[in-house]
């Protein structure tokens, strides 16, 4: 029987997801998303939108009345209303999940409890605890929001006890959390699905770029070994077993210097790093989230051809509205996410680039390089 799906969050992974689901319209009949942006990226596709707050009480409340199920595309939702709106839509990953994954302190307590690595952490209660706490842990090492920070904003690294007040301050009385700093030589990442029924389906390992903590780029499948590859799989594995929400959660992390891997963080949702699926791959990142929330047996995740990912981000010299971008190269996939203003370092699209002729990597390094600068965004007057 086909459902109405609703989705916290109608940005561009809401926008994925409704385009995904138009393939199996037996399943998903209606898209309807929450979101503060009037004529958001998912409602350009065609969902139906509620304008409000993430985290406003009567929205959700009227999306799970309108929804048969209910899922997030940002994990800023209140994971408290959602539990209460349980008895009106199904809701996947569950709130009891959400709950974990947004308090980054608790998201490393769980994996810490049930034995998967993550670096060395701790709560910070006041400066003193925090100077105290640095004593023990030296520098640098990384303050934390413990809750809505994504893309590098909820970080502050502190690299000298000079630095411990302006770190402290900067928070501005958010909860926080210390952890040691992992002088990790990649950054890399699985996407995961599990479905309703408990199948479990993880994509080949990706090697992710950042520039200012938010990510450039991401290189399908990583240049590690086999080895390191296996231990990410079978740690993401593990992950998805004891945390048992559905759907497809986004497990970033750091490879070490002695090739041992250790999880920075996790999405509860579809993940940047998992756009290249949408050319690379049989199955999206995308389908599978709907097929693992829907309870439907979960898609293929081999990787059919090598393929590297670069977001579109906003110049960093302007913000306003900008001109369109376009590209014609064979192999080479664009997708904007119609958001009409540029700002510094926003996400505005990404593309593609496939080896589908066979070309190693390094190759497809190489093609990638002339078209980075054709996606420097430029005012439009």
């Amino acid at each position: 029987m086909s459902k109405v799906l609703g989705i916290i969050g109608g940005g561009q992974l809401g926008m994925m997801i409704a385009e995904a689901a138009k393939s199996i319209p037996e399943h998903v009949s209606k898209i309807i998303v929450l979101d503060p942006t009037e004529n958001c990226p998912a409602a350009q596709v065609g969902a139906e939108q509620i304008v409000a707050d993430f985290k406003d009480e009567a929205a959700i409340v009227k999306l799970a009345e309108k929804s048969d199920i209910i899922t997030y595309e940002i994990e800023s939702g209140d994971s408290d209303v959602l539990k209460s709106v349980e008895s009106k839509a199904e809701i996947e990953p569950s709130p009891e999940t959400l709950k974990i994954i947004q308090d980054k302190f608790l998201q490393k307590t769980f994996l810490n409890n049930n034995n998967i690595p993550v670096p060395e952490f701790v709560e910070i209660s006041s400066i003193e605890n925090l100077e105290k706490k640095l004593e023990h842990f030296g520098y640098p090492a990384l303050l934390k929001a413990r809750r809505d920070a994504y893309d590098g904003r909820g970080n502050f690294k502190i690299d000298n006890p000079d630095q411990i007040k302006e770190a402290f301050d900067y928070f501005k009385g958010q909860k926080l959390m210390l952890e040691k700093f992992v002088p990790f030589k990649m950054e890399v990442s699985v996407i995961a699905a599990r479905n309703t029924k408990g199948q479990i389906k993880t994509f080949p390992l990706v090697e992710n770029i950042h520039e200012e903590n938010i990510l450039r780029e991401t290189i399908a499948p990583a240049r590690v070994s086999e080895e390191v590859a296996k231990k990410a799989e079978d740690i993401a594995n593990n992950t998805m077993t004891v945390l048992k929400g559905a759907g497809v959660f986004g497990i970033e992390m750091f490879v070490t210097q002695d090739d041992q891997i250790v999880i920075n963080e996790i999405a509860p949702r579809v993940h940047n790093s998992g756009h290249h699926t949408l050319q690379s791959s049989e199955t999206s990142q995308f389908e599978q989230h709907l097929r693992a929330i829907l309870g439907l047996e979960l898609g293929n995740t081999k990787l059919v051809y090598p393929t590297i990912m670069y977001n579109v981000l906003g110049s960093k010299s302007f913000e306003g509205k900008y001109k369109p971008i376009t590209m014609s190269e064979p192999n080479v996939f664009l997708k904007m996410y119609g958001k009409e203003i540029s700002k510094p370092l926003r996400k505005l699209g990404h593309f593609n680039v496939v080896g589908k002729n066979n070309e190693s990597i390094e190759q497809l390094l190489k093609k990638l390089e002339p078209l980075k600068e054709k996606v420097v965004t430029q005012p439009s007057n």
